[in-house]
């Protein structure tokens, strides 16, 4: 019988425990917050019964005026194991919204120093080996995020702009568009950017005519940081179908707002 390395499975679990903590505190705030709503009602009936024994006088058989303060010292303690539910549901549901804000920064920040190293090699490179021979690394890529990403296995969504097969790079998605198409967006859009300061990504694919991705909002140029500068490379599919990949020479950056 195999033995079970109980050190390496409590690594594990907490391991999972930590990976998991925003969805377990989350679970456990609102399965809290349902108890504290059984539990306030049930703490009713006996809150009242309170109330009444100091409202009525028994030697007088008669019912007595009370004060609003003298109802709640009769009755507060019936509600004390209630407001401690309540209190720990709220302390799980803030420390899952701190958990998944530190990780975010973390990720913008990982984000940022992915973004400028790729920034300064392009620019490295370009200085090194010259733009002609750099190119010839761009067009490799695209080359080979198509091989990867083939056409024959996915959708090539009709925008009704152009019949020139494109690859946009970011999102994985085929259609239908012309370079011109797409230059006439990028020049549109930076315009636009000249006076809003700032595009989300999602902008620019409702403006070719594909739809918004669930990152797109998050991702976006700002003004500050680069013009949109689309990279086109002329490419065959695994069909022999021309197909321009459409690439990005300065990146959507996250936290492209600048707050």
């Amino acid at each position: 019988m195999k033995k079970v390395n109980l050190s390496k499975f409590a690594r594990n679990v907490g391991f999972m425990l930590k990976k998991h903590s925003p969805e377990i505190l989350i679970g456990m705030g609102i399965a809290g917050m349902v108890t504290t709503i059984v539990m306030a009602v049930r703490a009713t009936p006996k809150a009242l019964d309170r109330i009444s024994e100091i409202s009525y006088d028994e030697d007088d058989n008669c019912f007595i005026e009370t004060t609003r303060l003298e109802k709640v010292k009769a009755a507060w303690t019936c509600y004390i194991p209630t407001a401690i539910t309540g209190g720990l549901s709220i302390a799980c549901i803030i420390g899952a919204s701190s958990v998944n804000l530190h990780r975010n920064a973390a990720l913008a920040t990982a984000y940022t120093l992915s973004e400028t190293a790729l920034r300064e090699y392009r620019e490295k490179a370009v200085e090194l080996i010259g733009e002609k021979k750099e190119q010839t690394i761009r067009d490799a890529i695209a080359k080979g995020k198509i091989q990867n990403d083939p056409v024959s296995k996915k959708e090539v969504v009709i925008t009704g702009d152009g019949d020139a097969l494109c690859y946009d790079t970011i999102s994985g998605r085929y259609f239908k568009s012309t370079a011109e198409k797409l230059r006439r967006v990028e020049n549109n859009l930076n315009r636009r950017m000249r006076d809003e300061m700032y595009i989300s990504l999602n902008d620019f694919y409702y403006e070719i005519g594909l739809g918004e991705i669930k990152i797109g909002y998050g991702l976006g140029w700002n003004v500050d940081k680069g013009y949109i500068d689309l990279d086109f490379s002329s490419q065959l599919t695994e069909d022999n179908r021309p197909c321009l990949v459409v690439d990005y020479k300065v990146a959507p950056i996250y936290d492209y707002r600048g707050y």
